[in-house]
């Protein structure tokens, strides 16, 4: 973007209509705006600002109608022109804000809107783009790439704000960094993630509350057998991890019980029904009794079976019971294998940058090589001064060969400027002679499109009047054939609703059945039913008919108020025609258009015209003025080439010294920056391989810890008791295999018939008899409390499957919130890997930060003589405050990293206009790389010292590289010795006045 002019009328204290001409300012390539406190040297700023935004920087913002001039005229309107190249194309905008003026009849005033116009040229001259203010803003965003805020910092770098954000704290510089680069993106990612946790927390929540119930409702259905009092029903609260695994094991348990109950409840009724079936089948005792024999001697056997298994049942438990144990020694041991990868991994990269490093230095620890690094960074900085006089050398010589060219410039030029200026009469004449020819063709393009604008109205009329007369009776004749088409229509229809009324008994006898009423005469009895001819119309017939008359009548009243509007237009035309021919009224518009743009074409040299003789004017002045000068030059010439030759010479003898056995000061430098990188990368890694020692140490003392807390002598102990899961439910179900088994021999030998049997010699009839009527009465008891067990049974593997969906569904619910809540601790700075606490946005805005650090570091270094580096700082912030977004500098005379706020006046000054400029180039990347050929810098010049001063106008100065201009904002009286090109703003009591300078410079 390059600025070319400026046009204010009654803007701020601008009373009257002032020029700025950026395009003579930005000839020098710096140039110096200046003038007393309070005349509008930021106004002049506003001013570019408005007309490219539509609004001011700061808090005048706040009230646009405030920008008119106290000092105008009450005819003079405030507006604003601004005349710019902006993505290779020439625009012009004017903007006028909403304000007052004098009626132009009778006494007060109206209040006019605010207007925008947007002009660019072209080829045929400046053509109008847009009025609109929004189409205007949008256009200057996308050619500029950046918005209001973005500008102000970038292109009006405020110096005071960078100071302030030098040595702000990390929230300050969060909000200004913020800004320009818009990460709000990035908060809506913060919360948006927040929220997903929150609604996945209420999902396992309501999860595990679904899951509670069903465990109190199996608690209900369970009863008595739920299960031995050191196992209750589990207390863990909705949200808790392992609540579906607590409720589970004790559904598990829990069955168990009341499966053992059925069983028992189940023996007791055989015992019952064995009973009963003795006494009735006396019998049948003695072969009874036999078998219940064999059964109990087949129960002892099995007995004596589980009695030989208890060793190998009790290992199997203890095993089990290990192998729980060494469950919590297991994410220690994972802990530790990670310690020990990162251990070998940091002392592998040790020794390979130890190898790397001179013979002498192989074993030397991390703080012998962080000393020889700043050893060699002092070096570096030693041979900055010698840069600088190589460079000084190498100026000195292109200035020896300057002074030889201008010289010879001179020459020319002075008997180029003769020629010009004796030549000057006749060209005066001829640039009065255009501009008098230009305004007399304005006056007639005036009158000619006065006469146009009436003439292009009756030509349209008479092409719509044309037009209209065939589409009208275009329009007749289709209603006629639509009113033909609806009556044909509904003559069908009235012919098809007559036969279907001719034929209509025969359609009712087609509902007739034998036996039901008729709904004519209600007899039950049809002897002659109607027959149905060939030619029968039914209902669906006749009902098509009657929607395609409605369809078509539909169109013939469309038709009709088709024709009435076509005719009230073509009399509306014909009347605004007034009669005349088309093709006469096409040939005058025509001849109109042509004497117009003729006119307007000539008179559009207009501004030129007034602008060339302008220019020829200044030009007479300004070769003058180079006569004048190019004398003086030539006088200065000679002895400023012998003071270089004097200091040429004493700079050699210095660049001799400094280079030592390199061929140049750079490969000397080059040398060294390869061996302090060398140095600091094996200090780090010295650093990181002690780090991680320790921290393989801690490791394996919590491991220790581990092993021993969970009951074992040696963490190799834990390991070797570890069990996977398809082992441990392996054991388990033998356990419960045995389980059962005992259960069963038990009930067996405690069968009262079995046991009974096993002893008792043969009954008698009278024992039987009485056997018989109370093992009637028991067994009654008995399939009572079988039927209740296995009702509790039922009841509780329904719940108990339910308990099984509910926590499958719980899984997938409980895995998508952790997986969530983790993303947004993260992204929050709350979560543990987190280890910075920096927030997403802040996570961002550092690295911004640390573009635009390594930017400033550039032109900070040569401000201060190679001194000071800017860099960013990641440190972790204390407390509550904001990480990642610190500011250091690094003094190279000392070696040491250091606050910003330690900085003096000056330094303040020139590292924050280090800082604006870095800014402005990362702004300007992170933009489009949109390119910025005019810059503003606005004050702070007074806190420096004469050599700082001039560093800082060396590195102003670099900015003009690729034709860029460069602004400075400032009253120091120092810089307008040194900056030749000003624009002075002057006040006064009717308002303030721009006034251009050009000046030698020093003079």
């Amino acid at each position: 973007m390059r600025l070319h002019r400026l046009r204010v009328s009654a803007f701020g204290p601008f009373g009257a209509t002032h020029e700025v001409d950026f395009d003579d300012l930005s000839a020098a390539g710096l140039f110096l705006l200046h003038g007393p406190t309070g005349a509008g040297k930021t106004s002049v700023l506003d001013a570019v600002c408005y007309a490219l935004y539509g609004g001011v920087p700061g808090a005048r913002q706040t009230s646009l109608p405030a920008l008119r001039s106290d000092h105008a005229e009450p005819g003079t309107p405030t507006e604003v022109r601004l005349e710019l190249t902006a993505g290779g194309r020439r625009l012009e905008i004017t903007r006028s804000p909403e304000q007052l003026r004098p009626k132009k009849r009778g006494t007060g005033h109206t209040k006019e809107k605010a207007r925008t116009l947007l002009r660019e040229l072209g080829p045929d001259g400046w053509k109008g783009l847009s009025r609109s203010h929004q189409e205007t803003g949008e256009e200057i965003h996308q050619l500029l790439g950046m918005s209001k805020e973005q500008f102000c910092q970038v292109v009006l770098l405020p110096q005071g704000d960078f100071a302030r954000f030098l040595r702000a704290d990390a929230e300050a510089r969060g909000k200004l960094l913020g800004r320009l680069f818009d990460t709000r993106r990035f908060a809506a990612v913060e919360e948006r993630l927040a929220e997903l946790r929150r609604a996945a927390e209420r999902r396992v929540t309501a999860a595990d509350e679904q899951l509670l119930a069903l465990a109190h409702r199996m608690a209900q259905a369970a009863g008595e057998a739920a299960g031995p009092a050191d196992h209750p029903l589990p207390e863990t609260a909705p949200g808790q991890p392992g609540l579906a695994v607590a409720v589970l094991d004790w559904a598990a348990i829990a069955r168990t019980h009341v499966r053992e109950r059925r069983e028992i409840a189940a023996s007791a009724v055989r015992a019952a029904e064995a009973a009963h079936r003795a006494a009735e089948r006396a019998g049948e005792a003695a072969a009874e009794r036999a078998r219940l024999q064999r059964r109990h001697a087949d129960a002892r056997r099995r007995a004596s079976a589980l009695e030989e298994a208890a060793a190998e049942r009790a290992e199997v438990r203890a095993r089990l019971d290990r192998a729980r144990a060494a469950a919590r020694v297991v994410p220690a041991l994972e802990l530790r294998d990670a310690a020990g990868r990162e251990h070998r991994t940091a002392s592998e990269t040790e020794q390979r940058l130890r190898r790397a490093l001179p013979p002498g230095l192989a074993e030397a620890g991390a703080d012998r090589l962080a000393a020889l690094e700043r050893e060699r960074r002092e070096e570096l900085g030693r041979l900055d001064a010698a840069r600088r006089a190589e460079h000084r050398a190498e100026e000195i010589t292109r200035e020896q060969r300057t002074l030889d060219r201008e010289a010879e410039a001179d020459d020319e030029a002075l008997a180029e400027t003769d020629g010009w200026l004796r030549a000057w009469e006749s060209t005066r004449d001829a640039h009065r002679q255009r501009i008098d020819a230009a305004r007399e063709a304005l006056t007639r393009a005036e009158t000619l499109r006065a006469e146009t604008g009436p003439a292009e109205r009756r030509f349209d009329a008479a092409r719509r009047r044309d037009d209209l007369t065939g589409r009208t009776g275009a329009a007749r004749e289709r209603l006629r054939e639509l009113r033909d088409r609806a009556g044909d229509a509904r003559q069908r229809w009235l012919d098809l609703r007559e036969r279907r009324l001719l034929g209509i008994a025969a359609e009712l006898a087609t509902g007739l059945a034998p036996g039901e009423e008729c709904a004519v005469c209600g007899s039950t009895e049809h002897p002659r039913p109607a027959p149905r001819t060939e030619d029968h119309v039914g209902r669906a017939e006749e009902e098509t008919a009657h929607t395609a008359y409605r369809t078509a009548d539909g169109l013939r009243e469309e038709a009709e108020r088709e024709l009435r509007s076509l005719t009230d237009a073509l009399a509306a035309a014909t009347a605004e025609a007034d009669g005349a021919g088309t093709e006469g009224l096409r040939e005058t518009v025509e001849r109109l258009r042509r004497e117009h743009a003729g006119a307007r074409a000539e008179a559009a040299g207009l501004p030129a015209a007034q602008e060339a003789f302008e220019r020829a004017e200044r030009e007479r002045e300004r070769r003058l003025a180079e006569q004048r000068d190019t004398e003086r030059r030539a006088a200065a010439r000679a002895s400023r080439r012998e003071s270089l030759a004097a200091e040429l010479a004493s700079l050699q003898e210095e660049l001799t010294r400094a280079r030592g056995d390199a061929g140049n000061v750079a490969e000397r430098a080059a040398a060294l920056e390869r061996e302090t990188a060398a140095l600091a990368g094996a200090a780090e890694a010295v650093r990181a391989a002690e780090s991680a020692a320790h921290r393989l140490k801690e490791a394996d003392a919590r491991l220790a810890d581990a092993a021993y807390g969970a009951g074992f002598d040696t963490p190799a102990a834990a390991a070797a008791a570890a069990l996977g899961d398809d082992r441990r439910r392996e054991l388990q179900h033998r356990l419960d295999a045995w389980q059962a088994e005992t259960v069963a021999v038990a009930a067996e030998l405690a069968d009262p018939e079995v046991a009974e049997a096993a002893g008792l010699p043969p009954a008698d009839p009278g024992a039987a008899r009485a056997a018989l009527e109370a093992a009637t009465a028991r067994l009654r008891a008995a399939s009572a409390a079988g039927a209740e067990a296995e009702r509790r049974r039922t009841e509780l593997d329904r719940l108990s499957a339910e308990a099984l969906d509910g926590a499958r569904r719980l899984a997938p619910l409980r895995r998508d919130y952790e997986r969530v809540a983790r993303l947004a601790g993260l992204a929050a700075g709350t979560s543990a890997e987190n280890v910075r606490r920096m927030r997403l946005e802040s996570y961002v805005l550092a690295a911004r930060l640390e573009q635009v650090a390594a930017a400033a570091s550039l032109r900070l270094q040569r401000m201060s003589a190679g001194r000071y580096t800017l860099v960013h700082s990641d440190a972790r912030a204390s407390g509550r405050g904001r990480s990642g977004l610190g500011l250091h500098v690094i003094d190279a005379w000392t070696g040491r990293e250091r606050d910003t706020a330690t900085l003096s006046g000056g330094e303040t000054f020139f590292a924050s206009l280090a800082l604006a400029l870095g800014l402005a180039d990362v702004v300007t990347d992170e933009a489009g790389g949109a390119r910025l050929d005019t810059l503003f810098i606005d004050e702070g010049f007074g806190s420096l010292d004469e050599q700082t001063l001039d560093e800082v106008l060396d590195v102003l100065d670099s900015l003009r590289e690729r034709d860029r201009a460069v602004g400075i904002v400032s009253h120091v009286p120092d810089l307008r010795r040194r900056v030749p090109a000003q624009l002075e703003v002057v006040k006064t009591r009717t308002g303030s006045a721009v006034r251009h300078h050009t000046f030698a410079a020093g003079g």
